[in-house]
């Protein structure tokens, strides 16, 4: 399975984004090649008007099930309604460098 795909797809079929970036960052950490993951996951949507940020985070987890009891050990949500990602100007956070494995000191 290609996760990046995958959640694009069910991302898109059941919010309806006016943004979506899904970006496999596994090769920040000390995951195999090819791992597929470690996933950040930018999403801005209508459908998260009138939601709490752990309701959102819920909707997109039980989307991305299947992806999250395969090869996906995390993902990075920064959901968002249209007129959040514009009050920020369309950035979400960077994700922080990974502290796991053998980048530990």
């Amino acid at each position: 399975m290609n996760v990046q795909d995958f959640l694009t797809s069910a991302l898109k079929e059941a919010l309806h984004p006016v943004y979506l970036d899904i970006r496999d960052e596994s090769f920040m950490h000390s995951v195999p090649d090819g791992a597929q993951s470690h996933f950040k996951v930018t999403v801005v949507s209508d459908e998260f008007e009138g939601k709490r940020l752990i309701a959102r985070h819920r909707q997109v987890n039980a989307l991305a099930d299947e992806a999250l009891k395969g090869p996906v050990h995390a993902l990075a949500l920064h959901t968002y309604t249209p007129q959040e990602w514009e009050a920020r100007g369309g950035q979400a956070a960077n994700s922080p460098a990974c502290l796991g494995g053998s980048k530990r000191d």
